[in-house]
């Protein structure tokens, strides 16, 4: 299967990162928690909450990487404040999922849940991004456990926190509700070139109540 590549700007000097952020070699393992299990027979991906036919969704991890892949080249910007430039990650556009599996018409907003109940949750407008991918590889290899292995999600204009390791499943929303970081100070959106890190820099309008 051929895999098409969408080159990210902002990859070749550290001049172009964000704000705030330093240029990293290689790639730190930074996650809350212990890394879990692989369980092929046990895994699934499931879609919920406001779909356009009310039904919930799911796929085992056979059917779930047998979906349509691609390629995308682009930086992951950590809020730990270093920045890993020009990664090619593959894996399954976010796009597909909402075409096999349309939110509702109301649907404003994403929860993104991993394991151990962890969550993220994203406007619809950054879920729909052409290059916000469910991430299988990094530069042509399967993703490590303690990278995320077997699905992570990757939502490049935003920190990294934003596209949770060891995904299970997205819930859509007719309504914002913020997910395990953002409930903890994190800044609900979290745009790196905004240097959006924290919840005390929101302005009105960029997340729900605290």
């Amino acid at each position: 299967m051929g895999h098409p590549v969408e080159r990210a700007t902002g990859e070749a000097a550290a001049s172009e990162l964000p704000p705030g952020q330093r240029l990293q070699r290689g790639w730190p393992v930074t996650h809350y928690g212990p890394v879990p299990k692989f369980r092929p027979e046990r895994w699934d991906f499931r879609v919920f909450g406001a779909t356009a036919d009310g039904e919930k969704h799911s796929w085992t991890h056979a059917e779930f990487t047998s979906l349509p892949h691609t390629t995308v080249v682009a930086d992951l910007h950590c809020v730990t404040k270093f920045s890993m430039l020009g990664a090619e990650w593959g894996g399954i556009p976010a796009r597909t999922i909402l075409e096999i599996a349309p939110p509702a018409d109301d649907v404003t907003h994403v929860m993104v849940w991993a394991e151990y109940g962890f969550s993220s949750n994203l406007r619809l407008s950054d879920f729909t991004s052409e290059r916000t991918l469910f991430a299988t590889h990094k530069d042509g290899e399967l993703l490590t456990a303690e990278h995320g292995f077997p699905l992570r999600l990757v939502v490049p204009h935003l920190y990294a926190w934003k596209g949770p390791k060891w995904v299970r499943g997205v819930e859509y929303m007719t309504a914002d509700r913020r997910g395990f970081w953002e409930e903890r100070g994190y800044h609900n959106i979290g745009d790196p070139w905004r240097e959006q890190r924290y919840s005390y820099q929101e302005e009105p309008g960029e997340g729900p109540e605290l």
